[in-house]
């Protein structure tokens, strides 16, 4: 299944012309006998050019399988717009591909007719579940709060298209997506009925509340920090989700992805306000390279996606109490997967420009095939690639290589566009909570 302004992001300035090809992390790679930026960004669009269906012009979230959730869809929309920017490809391919992408989006089924279906089928564009089947398996708030962020980035940067990309989102009822005051819920379909239940943990839910917030919504129930504690490790206090998994019954791990994400996308400065985001994406980066600079070993820790049990595993810094502990969503430890894992180390190459992130990046450039995209990671245990290959890890390495180039990737105040005139016409209501329809938020949140 990818602006930061760059002085803000802690990195030197980008002068004009740097470009990607010309950026002094580029020559630390060059130094190092390996590819260039220029030919990183063409392997991931590799994967793009791969594992498009050429009738619905999808892309598949998995390589060779043909299923994309909302999530994948937000990737796809990323991957495109950051292939154009640094230069992979013309401005007709540009086009083409993004309006076939916002056309699908505009027509798609919708679960239970109200949010995006947890998966969809890159050859039909029907709604399915995650063997592939034809299925309304609920939606996941998480997965379309990304999608919605790339949706609004998609209309800041390339205004042409803003109104198509609007248009999809009028589409959609968010009445049981979120509530008044914010709070994300995802559903599950469950005795032909569609159940909801509170979704998002730490990293995760603030990313996917920005993408609501984006659009007008009252997130202050999810877009600020939760409730935080502070865990100690190698000397450097590490914070974690306060909610008990216990309890709760969602593993709630300590992720370096989400933090890249609001970093590259957001500068750390989500729209829907709330402080914090910066010291804490801080704190997981510098913790890691604590790891190297101790212990001499690579460490970028995230969730990643596997083609056999478990099929997601949440790769962490810290999780149910321990440090470095490797978990499935389901609490089981699997030590021997611990990763390495390219995304994460390109995100922490373009937000924390040093020693260490110049050294991770040579440890992870030749994980790639040319012909098919870049690996999900290393194995901490041995060193040995982990060759699943996504959509998720191929756009993030694109957004990566763009936010290097250019900064942050949101850019904000651009005024009113088709959006705002249809929900802020009191005269015209729809019926699906959206902003300037919804109930007011009157609770005490947190």
């Amino acid at each position: 299944m990818l602006r930061r302004t760059v002085l803000a992001a802690g990195a030197a300035a980008c002068l004009p012309g740097c470009g990607v090809v010309a950026s002094s992390r580029g020559a630390a790679a060059r130094r190092a006998q390996g590819p260039s930026p220029a030919q990183w960004a063409r392997t991931a669009w590799r994967y793009v050019e791969n594992n498009t269906d050429l009738e619905t012009g999808l892309v598949s979230g998995i390589d060779r399988f043909p299923t994309f959730t909302a999530w994948n869809a937000g990737d796809a929309l990323a991957s495109v717009v950051a292939a154009h920017e640094l230069g992979v490809i013309e401005a007709r391919e540009f086009d083409l591909r993004l309006s076939r992408l916002l056309g699908f989006l505009a027509a798609m089924d919708l679960s239970g007719g109200q949010m995006p279906n947890k998966a969809y089928s890159a050859a039909t564009g029907k709604m399915v579940n995650f063997g592939n089947q034809p299925e309304d398996i609920g939606w996941s708030a998480v997965d379309s709060g990304r999608l919605l962020l790339w949706l609004k980035i998609v209309g800041q940067r390339h205004p042409r298209f803003r109104e198509y990309a609007d248009k999809v989102v009028l589409r959609w009822s968010f009445c049981n997506a979120l509530d008044a005051c914010g709070t994300l819920r995802g559903s599950v379909r469950a005795g032909g009925q569609l159940q909801h239940y509170q979704e998002g943990r730490y990293g995760y839910e603030q990313l996917a509340a920005a993408g609501y917030a984006a659009w007008g919504f009252d997130t202050r129930a999810s877009g600020p920090l939760p409730r935080l504690e502070t865990v100690n490790i190698l000397g450097r206090p590490v914070r974690y989700d306060a909610r008990d998994p216990r309890v709760t019954g969602v593993a709630a791990p300590v992720l370096t992805m989400p933090h890249v994400y609001l970093g590259m996308e957001l500068g750390w400065e989500p729209p829907g306000g709330g402080g914090g985001f910066r010291e804490a994406a801080q704190e997981v980066f510098a913790v890691q390279e604590e790891r190297w600079r101790r212990e001499r070993q690579f460490t970028a820790r995230s969730d990643y996606q596997r083609q056999a049990a478990p099929y997601v595993v949440l790769d962490s810094v810290y999780a149910a109490g321990y440090p470095w502990n490797t978990v499935a969503p389901d609490g089981t430890e699997h030590e021997k997967l611990a990763l390495v894992s390219t995304r994460a180390a390109f995100g922490m190459w373009a937000l924390w420009p040093g020693d260490y992130t110049s050294r991770l990046i040579e440890a992870v450039q030749w994980l790639h095939d040319p012909d098919r995209g870049w690996y999900e990671g290393r194995l901490e245990a041995g060193g040995a690639p982990h060759s699943t290959i996504t959509l998720s890890t191929n756009a993030a390495i694109l957004e990566a290589l763009l936010f290097q180039s250019r900064g942050r990737l949101y850019p904000a105040g651009a005024g009113r566009g088709y959006f705002e005139v249809r929900t802020q016409d009191v005269f015209e209501r729809t019926g699906r909570c959206l902003p300037g329809e919804r109930a007011a938020c009157d609770a005490a949140v947190r």
